[in-house]
């Protein structure tokens, strides 16, 4: 029975996609895939989809979602009658009719079928999904045990936020020096506020927002040959002349005897994550997305005699 359910489920209409972002399948092939729906009706979209993800894994990989009334699905199993008896050959009419009876009997009943759904992008989504019911029954106004609710649903859109990788300015750029401020600024960044809405149509919303709000930087050495400053705001300090210095590295020693000749400065910026959700319903607290990037730092010294 369950191949029948999970075959009709299958066949169901799909909601219209939004046009401003992916639906149903997720949002990157590359690196790792946040989230990436099967079996699903949830909308994802937003203005912070296709960067890299940065691993956040849903906490469930399965879950029901509303789906059939039940008028659709007596249609549906009915209309699947060749299969049926094409997968039961020795099955008789008597037989199909008494399949066909748990969902006669719900029509006129307040209520829908909820269908199993999972995260594809998730090693354990498709055994979860399957150790779930092709579907159920739901009374109207109920929602089943594993039943997709707010918190599943920012956990999905939460998933699927991305923040681009920095661009990052430096000064000096190709070279620095011994106790020669390098400022540190951010360069081309783009939008400093990035959201994900993921929609079950005509039921539920959530939605997720990062907002550039840091910059952290790694001398890539030991304090004794490096000192930090971090008082960097959310794009960093460009460099002017006479301009103080708060952000970014003073090396302290050369880097010719470092790997390669260099040190690996490495910029982080920091996104906070906030939710439409009620915390007082839903108290869902996420931890800022970062984004990460390296570049290779070749500090000098400058040599000078002194003559008397």
């Amino acid at each position: 029975m369950r191949l029948l359910l999970a075959l009709a489920l299958a066949l169901a209409p799909a909601a219209a996609p939004n046009p401003g972002g992916p639906y149903g399948q997720g949002f990157q092939a590359g690196r790792t895939v946040g989230v990436q729906l099967e079996n699903s009706t949830i909308v994802i979209t937003g203005t912070g989809l296709g960067a890299k993800p940065d691993g956040y894994r849903i906490k469930r990989p399965c879950w029901y979602e509303p789906g059939r009334s039940a008028e659709d699905m007596l249609k549906t199993q009915e209309d699947l009658r060749a299969f049926w008896f094409h997968t039961n050959p020795n099955s008789t009419e008597e037989e199909f009719q008494e399949f066909l009876k748990q969902f006669k009997d719900k029509i006129g009943q307040p209520g829908r079928w909820w269908a199993p759904a999972y995260n594809a992008a998730d090693p354990g989504g498709m055994s979860c999904w399957s150790a779930l019911e092709g579907a159920i029954w739901v009374d109207q106004g109920n929602t089943p045990p594993a039943g997709i609710t707010m918190t599943e649903l920012l956990d999905i859109a939460r998933a699927a936020l991305t923040v681009p990788e920095p661009q990052i300015q430096l000064n000096p750029d190709a070279k620095s020096y011994v106790n020669l401020p390098t400022f540190v600024w951010l360069n081309g960044q783009g939008q400093t506020t990035r959201s994900v809405t993921a929609t079950l149509p005509g039921l539920l919303s959530a939605t997720v927002t990062a907002t550039l709000d840091d910059i952290k930087i790694d001398a890539g050495t030991t304090s004794d040959r490096a000192e930090v400053k971090e008082n960097c705001g959310p794009a960093g300090r460009p460099y002017a002349k006479g301009a103080a210095f708060t952000c970014g590295v003073r090396y302290l020693r050369a880097s010719a005897d470092q790997p390669r000749k260099v040190y690996t400065l490495t910029v982080t910026t920091v996104w906070p994550v906030t939710s439409n959700a009620d915390q007082s319903v839903v108290p869902f607290v996420f931890d800022p997305v970062e984004g990460t990037v390296t570049r290779d730092v070749q500090v000098g010294e400058v040599q000078s005699t002194v003559k008397g």
